[in-house]
């Protein structure tokens, strides 16, 4: 997640959510977060993909939520973008005629299929409404 694809997807559907009434459009998106509304469009097209936007193009266009914010969780964001694992892999091939080395990689996947699995489980207690209550004293305005 170290490519921030996950803080962008969470700052959007968190305005989103805010604004559930209205399409906004993706500038207004990209001026909150302050990146290219490029940048914002592509990962618009991946949250629709995964079902949780729906967009509309032409003059009155934008984004919403495609269900209750309530019903987003916080995992279902972090599937949305998962691209590698978490923790990473080795890059190396570990000396077969070591203790340690040959037996490392079935430990290390252990380990990282646990430490997948915790997250996932702590971002599934979580719902994208319970996170943007955060933000319910500062109701965004456009």
């Amino acid at each position: 997640m170290n490519n921030g694809r996950f803080a962008i997807s969470l700052h959007i559907l968190s305005l989103l959510a805010l604004d559930d009434e209205e399409w906004v459009p993706s500038k207004f998106l990209a001026g909150s977060i302050n990146i290219n509304p490029v940048l914002v469009r592509k990962e618009l097209g991946n949250l629709q993909a995964h079902g949780l936007v729906v967009s509309k193009e032409g003059k009155a266009g934008g984004s919403k939520l495609a269900r209750p914010a309530e019903t987003i969780f916080i995992s279902d964001i972090y599937d949305a973008v998962r691209q590698n694992d978490l923790l990473g892999k080795g890059i190396n091939v570990p000396n077969p005629e070591c203790n340690v080395g040959r037996q490392i990689n079935n430990y290390l996947d252990e380990l990282y299929i646990e430490a997948e699995h915790a997250l996932r489980a702590s971002l599934g207690e979580k719902s994208l409404a319970d996170f943007c209550k955060n933000f319910q004293s500062e109701h965004t305005q456009h």
